[in-house]
């Protein structure tokens, strides 16, 4: 296993009671649902609401990070190696889904988006949780730029007013917005993503003045 997978793996561990309690704050839940991770990485938000429903699909694209993941997945979690964008899941099988952190890592984040509201059925729940532009593009490129040089498979950032068009167009309805302001350490930061010698003071010439990153959750029903 890569030390990239054994850093998300660890960090997800670091974070996995703060998530668990954020989601105990967001989600109304039965302990029946059938739910669905996106982009699940290493499976913190699987692992976070495995206990609070009945069976969690976990989707990764990485099979490393999948094959991460099944190492420490809960009995009633599944993890699938699947594009996020073209889901192979048929129209409404899921009560619950959620994507964190990942439309940055997608290229078409209309596509996941479409992706999460077709397989949710209608009066389902869906929950959007990634880092966002500022709405002036100048800043939103300066901040693209500084995360895909620190880490390539980053595609591109979208402002709230994005994400909330994208929201529209899928007949998802907004029923909750929390926005957080997360200061990194541009060092720690760096080494998450095992930016070294050379590459890593290129990155760091990158990092944008008074560089914070703004983290939208988004609670959003499907109707």
């Amino acid at each position: 296993m890569s030390d990239r997978a054994e850093r998300r793996a660890a960090l997800q561990r670091e974070r996995a009671a703060a998530l668990a309690e954020r989601l105990d704050g967001l989600l109304q839940l039965n302990g029946d649902e059938r739910a669905l991770d996106v982009g699940a990485g290493t499976g913190a938000f699987a692992f976070a609401i495995a206990a609070r429903v009945r069976e969690v699909v976990a989707v990764e694209v990485d099979e490393e990070l999948a094959e991460r993941a099944r190492l420490d997945a809960p009995a009633n979690v599944e993890v699938v190696v699947a594009d996020g964008e073209h889901l192979p899941f048929d129209r409404g099988e899921f009560d619950v889904a959620g994507t964190l952190r990942t439309l940055h890592h997608t290229h078409r984040p209309e596509l996941m988006v479409a992706e999460l509201a077709r397989v949710t059925r209608p009066g389902g729940t869906i929950l959007v949780v990634d880092q966002l532009a500022p709405a002036d593009p100048l800043a939103g490129f300066e901040l693209t730029r500084f995360e895909h040089a620190r880490d390539p498979s980053t595609t591109r950032f979208l402002a709230d007013a994005d994400l909330r068009g994208l929201f529209d167009v899928n007949g998802l309805t907004l029923r909750r917005q929390q926005v957080d302001r997360e200061p990194r350490d541009v060092d720690a930061y760096l080494d998450l993503a095992g930016c070294e010698g050379e590459e890593r003071e290129r990155v760091r010439s990158l990092v944008p003045q008074g560089y914070e990153a703004v983290i939208g959750w988004y609670v959003l029903a499907r109707t």
